[in-house]
């Protein structure tokens, strides 16, 4: 709805303006950043100052990451590179994430102009021709995005909620409207249906459409349909109209400030959520999120946007004001950032006296030190495999990555499954390079090595990728295949062992090829190092008790047929003690969110299950 009637109000001025001379996009953008940037900037400066004070540190580079993208209006392309970068999947909803709505707005709002200057151009200034040379354009505009919107949404639903061109048939539609609006003559009675049918849709598409799952898609043109009727519907005259309620004084007013609060509701959310260690905002909550988002968006509304607007600033000074405050974000988030950098600075190594990690397990007392990853840097403690030797796939798009070896490996291994395997391999390079081993990484996030899709049922791109990671093995002929035993280990005692992993390692098994299948660690509901920030490395809070998410026996051993190349590595043992399973073991956080070991914490494993790696193997 906000892209459509963006579209629609943008059409019609610039097919006026077209009217009575060329349109001129410099003049318009000008007005366009006096209108957005002021108040979107005191907005990102509150929120750079609030989220130093209240965020916990593991999340303050995405914030800083997305407070530079919202405030030059990329944001939603930094929310779709990380829906399809794996490693950021788990960032939890940042406190700016609304500004992607505002960012393809923002590109709109500079290419529209450009694209109807053109077609005026083309028309010669004749309104005739430039009405029917405009309306096929947006009609083809249109039938474009929404195809690719609704084969998008099909196959990669979090990318194609953050992409600009899944949204452009959106303004397109309002785009349309504003050419043939005037021209639909609809009975005054049909108006009235047409104006509460299109405000009780719009009511009700958030209580029946499963939005997290199908926008945009064609799911969008229920929203946007009912949107046109509204408007289609118009101002009726009638006091039994929507249009009525809808042009209330409070109404309007409330459309006065629909700017100031749209930017402020959602930091304020995340901030509640944050400072209340909750995941849901119950009614009294919600009513005093409300609240202070109305009282916020009132004072910018009438201290910052109404005296900007008052301002006779002419094109210069709109561009100078728009770059001073854009410089003013930039730099606070600069400020932020080297804050974080300085944080981030590790005291101590994994390994050293007062950071023996998993090694505490077997009762190294390691004291109080600062734990390890530093917590500003703790999201991005990863097993970086990409940054070794990495090469595509045979017959996927994705790439295999080999660690490089100064002498021909005595032993050549693959790592092959999902990124909870990736983050277990941190242990064994520890290994490989002492014993010389060479190690290949053959991942897919959120696919583990099976024959069947266990995260997505059914996903295309998972199965294939299956096929081709099996097919790639058989070409490498490596000594040994390391891979997950188990998935799922849940509160409850949810750890299964499905029959697709099963059958890789038959398939395995006939290529001649041993197998060192590892037991998954825990998920858990919360995250591990913002719960120690929050509540301190002992709480209770921060870990689960062994027995809720592992039995005495796992699943793998309960299997009818396993195959005899097949040996089983138990880590429970590494990442739990006898009763819990901690968030922070030996001064080193071991998780980095809620369900992957930190990169810092498995290299720490790497002497407890050494003796019995190589005893799987019989090496």
């Amino acid at each position: 709805m906000f892209f459509l009637i963006s579209g629609y109000l943008l059409t019609g001025q610039l097919v006026r303006a077209a009217g009575r001379g060329p349109i001129r996009p410099v003049h318009r953008w000008s007005r366009t950043l006096v209108r957005l940037l002021p108040t979107a900037g005191v907005v990102l400066l509150g929120t750079v100052v609030a989220g130093a004070a209240l965020l916990p540190e593991g999340r303050w580079n995405q914030t800083v990451r997305e407070i530079v993208a919202a405030a030059l209006f990329l944001e939603n392309w930094q929310l779709a590179a990380d829906s399809v970068d794996y490693a950021a999947r788990n960032n939890v909803a940042s406190v700016v994430q609304h500004f992607w709505s505002l960012s393809i707005q923002g590109q709109f709002f500079l290419a529209w102009p450009l694209l109807v200057a053109l077609v005026a151009l083309v028309a010669r200034g004749v309104p005739a021709r430039l009405h029917a040379q405009l309306t096929l354009t947006l009609l083809g505009l249109f039938v474009a995005s929404l195809s690719f919107s609704i084969e998008l949404t099909a196959t990669d639903q979090p990318f194609a909620y953050f992409h600009s061109l899944t949204r452009l048939w959106e303004f397109a539609f309002g785009g349309l409207l504003a050419l043939w609006i005037d021209r639909i003559a609809v009975p005054r009675r049909v108006r009235l249906l047409l104006g509460w049918a299109g405000v009780a849709g719009l009511l009700a598409c958030g209580f029946v459409l499963q939005v997290g799952t199908v926008f945009p898609g064609y799911a969008a043109l229920w929203p946007t349909g009912c949107a046109a009727l509204v408007l289609i519907a118009g101002d009726t005259g009638s006091r039994r109209g929507a249009d009525r309620l809808l042009a209330t004084r409070p109404a309007q007013y409330l459309g006065d400030i629909s700017y100031a609060l749209y930017l402020w509701h959602w930091p304020v959310l995340v901030f509640y959520l944050v400072t209340r260690d909750q995941e849901e905002v119950g009614l009294l909550g919600g009513l005093g999120i409300i609240g202070v988002s109305l009282v916020l968006a009132v004072v910018t509304h009438h201290a910052v946007e109404q005296p900007v607007l008052r301002l006779r600033l002419g094109v210069h000074g709109a561009y100078r004001l728009a770059a001073a405050g854009l410089a003013a974000v930039v730099l606070a988030a600069g400020g932020w950032h080297l804050a974080a950098v300085q944080q981030g600075v590790p005291q101590g190594s994994v390994g050293d006296a007062d950071h023996p990690g998993a090694l505490a397990l077997l009762g190294e007392d390691a004291g109080q030190a600062p734990v390890l990853p530093p917590p500003v840097a703790v999201y991005e403690d990863w097993v970086r495999v990409e940054q070794w030797d990495c090469v595509p796939l045979a017959r996927f798009p994705m790439d295999a990555c080999t660690q490089p070896v100064e002498t021909p490996p005595d032993k050549r291994i693959v790592v092959v499954g999902d990124s909870h395997i990736q983050q277990f391999s941190g242990a064994l390079v520890p290994i490989a390079q002492q014993r010389n081993w060479q190690l290949t990484a053959i991942l897919r996030g959120a696919c583990p090595f099976s024959t069947a899709s266990e995260v997505v049922p059914d996903e295309a791109d998972c199965l294939a990728w299956n096929s081709a990671a099996a097919e790639e093995i058989a070409d490498l002929q490596p000594d040994a295949v390391v891979t997950l035993a188990t998935r799922d280990v849940r509160a409850g005692l949810t750890e299964q062992t499905p029959p697709g992993f099963v059958e890789q390692w038959w398939r395995l098994h006939d290529m001649g090829i041993p197998v060192l299948a590892v037991r998954d660690n825990p998920r858990f509901d919360f995250s591990g190092p913002d719960c120690v920030q929050q509540y301190g490395r002992d709480s209770q809070r921060c870990g689960v008790d062994r027995e809720a998410v592992y039995a005495p026996v796992p699943p793998y051993a309960e299997l009818a047929e396993v195959p005899p190349n097949v040996a089983f590595l138990d880590v429970s043992d590494a990442v739990c003690d006898t009763a819990r399973c901690p968030a922070e073991i030996g001064n080193v956080l071991v998780y980095l969110d809620d369900n992957h070991l930190t990169a810092s914490y498995t290299t720490s494993m790497a002497a407890l299950v050494e003796e019995r790696v190589l005893e799987a193997f019989g090496w």
